[in-house]
C-alpha cells in the first residue's frame, strides 16, 4: 500500500515503522520542521543535549518505548539517573519518590491515614479491573476509601492542577488507577535528550525509505469516490490508499470534515487540557537540596503545577553549565496564560521561585523559553471507555491514533509508541 501519515510525533513515527517494515510505501507529513511532536526539544548554541519542551523522563515500566528503542538498536543510550521526587506540606518539601519515602510523608501523621493511604495504593496497584474503577470519578471513590484527610491532602492537589476546577471532580477513577499501576519512581532519558532519539529514529526511517516531509502542514484528507483511496492535501494534491491522522480529536474534525456527524460529534466531546511551560537557564543551581521534580499544590500560592530542575536529573555539564529550571501547567486553552507575552508569564512565575530558594534572584536568570500547545492532557470522564473513537473512521481509506485513545493509560511518549503501533496493525489487515 501507499501509506500517508500526518504528524511527525512518536505516534507517527512508530506507525511509519512498521508500516515500512511490513513492505508499504510510507510518506509522513508534518507542519513543523522537526520531528518529535510534544517530546521534542531545543538546544542552544554550545549545548551538547537538547531540552525537552512538556515531556521530561520515561519510567522504567515504559515496555513499548523502551522495546522499540531496543528494536531500533539504540537501548545503549538510554540511561536512569536517581533523581529526587519531593511533595509540598506545610511549608517545606519532602522526598517522594520511593514506598517507603511515601509512607514517612509527615502531611498523613501517623495513625489511621497512613494506613489507609497504603492500602488504597496497595489496592490500586494489585488490581487489574479498572472497568469497574471507571464508573466512578477519583473525587469520590478515593474521598470514600481513602478518606477526607488523604484525598484532600495527597490526591486533590495532583487532581486540581492536571484538570482544573473545571473538570476535576469529573474525572474518572480509572485514571488514577493507570497512573499508579504503570508508572515507577524508577526514571530514564536518552542520552542527548529526547530530540536526539526522535531524530535517529527519522534517520532510520529515512534509511529504510520512509519520507519524511517537514515543514508541509496538511490541510484536508477526502475519500476517493467509490471507497477507492483517499486524497491528503497539502501544498499539493496526493493519492494514497490508506492515510492515518496522528494529530488531536479538534485537528482530525477540520481535516476530515467528510466524516460522518456521529463520529464529529465523539472527537468534538472529547475534553483536553492545554499546557503551558517556561524553561529557564540559570547561572546557578536552584535546588540546593538536589530535588529534580517538586509537586506543587495551587492552594499554597504557586501559579503552577510542577517544578522541574532538570540539571538535577542529568548534569549542566551537558548544557555548558547551565542549570535548566522547568515551570509548567496544564490550563484550560482560553486561560489567560495562553495570551500573556514571555516577559508577561516570568513576572508571574518568578516570585515562586523565592519559595524554592530563599537566594534565588532575578539576575540568576540568562534565558527563558515560552512553550505552549493547546492540547496536552486528555480529561477522561466517567464511562470514557464508550466514547473513545475508534481507529478505523467511518471514511474509507482514512485512520485516527491520539493520546486521548491510549485510554485508561495516561498520556505520553510509551502510549503514544503503542497507539501508533496499533493502528499499523490495524491498517495492515
Amino acid at each position: 500500500m501507499k501509506v500517508a501519515i500526518i504528524g511527525a510525533g512518536f505516534a507517527g513515527l512508530a506507525a511509519a515503522w512498521d508500516l515500512r517494515r511490513a513492505g508499504h510505501a510510507v510518506t509522513i507529513y508534518e507542519a513543523a520542521d522537526y520531528v518529535g511532536g510534544l517530546a521534542s526539544g531545543f538546544r542552544e548554541p554550545g549545548w551538547e543535549w537538547s531540552v525537552e519542551k512538556f515531556y521530561h523522563h520515561w519510567f522504567a515500566s515504559d515496555k513499548h518505548m523502551l522495546g522499540l528503542i531496543k528494536e531500533l538498536g539504540l537501548e545503549e543510550k538510554v540511561i536512569f539517573p536517581r533523581p529526587l521526587t519531593v511533595m509540598y506540606h506545610d511549608g517545606k518539601f519532602h522526598p517522594f519518590d520511593s514506598i517507603i519515602k511515601a509512607l514517612l510523608f509527615p502531611g498523613l501523621g501517623f495513625g489511621i491515614n497512613k494506613i489507609r493511604f497504603g492500602l488504597v495504593g496497595l489496592f490500586l496497584r494489585l488490581t487489574n479491573n479498572w472497568r469497574a474503577l471507571e464508573k466512578s470519578t477519583v473525587d469520590a471513590w478515593l474521598r470514600k476509601w481513602a478518606g477526607e484527610k488523604v484525598y484532600k491532602m495527597m490526591w486533590e492537589p495532583l487532581v486540581i492542577g492536571k484538570f482544573g476546577e473545571r473538570y476535576y471532580r469529573q474525572v474518572t477513577m480509572a485514571w488514577m488507577w493507570a497512573r499508579l499501576k504503570a508508572r515507577t519512581t524508577r526514571l530514564g532519558t536518552f542520552e542527548g535528550g529526547f530530540q536526539e532519539f526522535a531524530d535517529l529514529f527519522a534517520e532510520k526511517l529515512r534509511k529504510v525509505g520512509v519520507e519524511i516531509r517537514l515543514q508541509t502542514p496538511v490541510t484536508r484528507i477526502e475519500g476517493a469516490a467509490g471507497g477507492g483511496g483517499v486524497t491528503v492535501r497539502s501544498e499539493t494534491a496526493e493519492a494514497y490508499d490508506k492515510a492515518l491522522v496522528t494529530l488531536s480529536p479538534e485537528a482530525m474534525t477540520r481535516l476530515v470534515p467528510s466524516l460522518p456527524e456521529n463520529y464529529l460529534h465523539g472527537l468534538r466531546g472529547m475534553k483536553s487540557m492545554g499546557a503551558v511551560a517556561l524553561a529557564l537557564a540559570l547561572e546557578r543551581q536552584l535546588s540546593e537540596e538536589g530535588y529534580y521534580w517538586y509537586n506543587l499544590p495551587k492552594s499554597a500560592g504557586y501559579p503552577f503545577l510542577a517544578l522541574v530542575e532538570h540539571t538535577n536529573f542529568v548534569s549542566p555539564e551537558h548544557f555548558s553549565g547551565d542549570h535548566i529550571v522547568y515551570m509548567g501547567d496544564y490550563l484550560e486553552p482560553e486561560h489567560e496564560f495562553f495570551r500573556l507575552g514571555q516577559e508577561e508569564l516570568l513576572e508571574r512565575f518568578l516570585p515562586a521561585l523565592k519559595k524554592i530558594n530563599p537566594k534565588f534572584e532575578r539576575d540568576w536568570v540568562r534565558k527563558a523559553w515560552l512553550f505552549r500547545t493547546a492540547y496536552a492532557q486528555p480529561v477522561p470522564l466517567v464511562d470514557h471507555s464508550q466514547n473513545i473513537p475508534s481507529i478505523e473512521t467511518p471514511v474509507k481509506g482514512v485512520y485516527f491514533a491520539s493520546m486521548s485513545q491510549v485510554y485508561p493509560w495516561d498520556r505520553g511518549t510509551n502510549f503514544a509508541v503503542e497507539i501508533g503501533r496499533r493502528a499499523a496493525r490495524v491498517m495492515s489487515q
